[in-house]
């Protein structure tokens, strides 16, 4: 079973069709909405401010999901693939956007709709990530516009995810 614990009374609330990985953590203030994922060591921790997760998102292997305490909630759309070991702190992240493994969005950045950010990049805190470009580097910066495969890949995978999730339910193909 995910660890799902309240804190100062609030428990999370989880939509419907969900697949929570059993030693995932969900605390606090955290809304998920529904066919989401969230695997193995990821954790998502609403104690110190809200964290809002759209539908179709998956937060894939030891990501952290986190916010600041009086000044940045995490709002995360529809359709986001959350990398391995990313951390996404206090941020928004528009729909149909990547977060590379092991990247770091922090406090008040904005990363727009249809948006990669590569793997191991960081998003300052205030940045703002354009719509239809890949970020990367250290610290990110725009590097040059999604191709045609890259915005069907931001489409795709969500459902991926959601069939992976599916693999995990006894007797389901």
């Amino acid at each position: 079973m995910p660890l799902i614990l309240p804190v100062k009374g609030v428990y999370p609330t989880i939509g419907k069709d969900c697949f929570l990985a059993e030693n995932s953590t969900i605390v606090g203030d955290v809304t998920i909405g529904k066919h989401c994922s969230v695997w193995f060591s990821a954790v998502i921790r609403g104690d110190v401010n809200f964290i809002t997760i759209g539908d179709n998102t998956n937060i894939q292997d030891g990501a952290v999901i986190h916010c600041t305490y009086l000044k940045a909630p995490t709002i995360i759309g529809n359709n986001v693939s959350i990398g391995h070991n990313a951390l996404v702190h206090g941020c928004v992240l528009q729909d149909h956007v990547l977060i590379g493994m092991g990247a770091i969005v922090m406090d008040a950045a904005v990363v727009e709709e249809f948006c990669i950010i590569a793997a191991g990049a960081i998003v300052l805190e205030n940045m703002r990530c354009e719509s239809g470009f890949l970020y990367a580097g250290i610290p990110a910066r725009k590097i040059k516009s999604l191709t045609d495969e890259q915005i069907a890949l931001l489409k795709k995978l969500p459902e991926n995810y959601k069939m992976y999730s599916n693999w995990f339910i006894p007797d389901s193909e």
